[in-house]
């Protein structure tokens, strides 16, 4: 099947026809070029053997491309209503490869409808897309239920997933991303590819799961980098006192210069510190 197939009408008019405008509060840019939906669909890899998790489609542009592209399944989550009719009508001009659950995806256990390897591959709505990857990177439980995430985030934001120490954009984001995770920025997307087109730049992020470090808790981690990072420009002896009464101490047990800054402190650094953390009665580690 191919795009100019007559069981798929032009995204414009199904978008016209369904009166699907973009909504703002929602977090909604919808992509209609084919060309550039297929790319980022071909950058997650070959898809005829995974089912393929897609987070806020709209009107189905990516959904399309994914479904032209081979994806043996896509299990597409959308909280819009309006657009549900939409997406049944791609449903019907791909039996069986298609599945749409009405709902918000930041409150959808998404792993229990998966069987077999998936991926998740999605435009996210700008106003969830750190929530989401969040959930999706955080948790006890590595390797995680998907093979890879590529998601097309605000190239900010993108900038903080890959960004290394040093840097403006060094942060939380950043340690939560790349502690057990491999993140590359593929390419920019023009803001006028969008329509309506937003006022920033984007971008499409893929993330593979790592080996997950010994001796390293999820939780705990984050309440490191959280400590760390909220008084950032103050050394890491007074931001980390909220953890332990001696933070001085604990930072020269991770080998951590006590009057460094957390955005100077690679991953490494805060993973050993973590470490050293979870061996004190204030960690509350078991």
């Amino acid at each position: 099947m191919t795009p100019t197939d007559p069981d798929l009408s032009p995204l414009r008019d199904v978008i016209e026809r369904h009166g699907l405008i973009a909504r703002k509060a929602l977090g909604q840019n919808f992509l209609l070029d084919i060309n550039l939906t297929r790319r980022i669909a071909r950058a997650s890899g070959p898809l005829d053997a995974v089912t393929v998790v897609e987070v806020g489609p709209g009107p189905g542009g990516l959904t399309r491309a994914l479904l032209l592209e081979g994806a043996k399944r896509v299990v597409a989550i959308e909280k819009d209503r309006r657009c549900i009719a939409a997406l049944a009508e791609l449903a019907e001009a791909f039996p069986g490869r298609l599945t749409v659950i009405e709902g918000d995806a930041t409150q959808t256990d998404i792993a229990a409808l998966i069987n077999g390897p998936a991926r998740i591959v999605a435009n996210l709505p700008y106003n969830v897309s750190t929530v989401l990857l969040a959930g999706w990177l955080g948790g006890r439980d590595w390797p995680p239920w998907w093979e890879s995430l590529t998601l097309m985030f605000q190239r900010e934001v993108a900038e903080r997933i890959v960004a290394g120490p040093g840097s403006k954009t060094y942060g939380r984001l950043s340690i939560l991303s790349q502690w057990r995770s491999r993140p590359q920025i593929l390419f920019d997307v023009d803001r006028r590819a969008f329509t309506p087109p937003p006022k920033i730049t984007s971008s499409i992020v893929r993330i593979v799961p790592a080996e997950m470090p010994a001796g390293v808790d999820p939780g705990l981690l984050e309440r490191v980098t959280a400590a760390a990072f909220g008084q950032r420009r103050k050394m890491l002896r007074s931001s980390l006192k909220s953890l332990s009464p001696d933070a001085e101490g604990l930072l020269t047990r991770a080998g951590i210069d006590p009057t460094r800054r957390a955005e100077d402190i690679p991953v490494d650094g805060f993973l050993a510190l973590t470490r050293c953390f979870s061996e004190t009665p204030s960690s509350g580690a078991s």
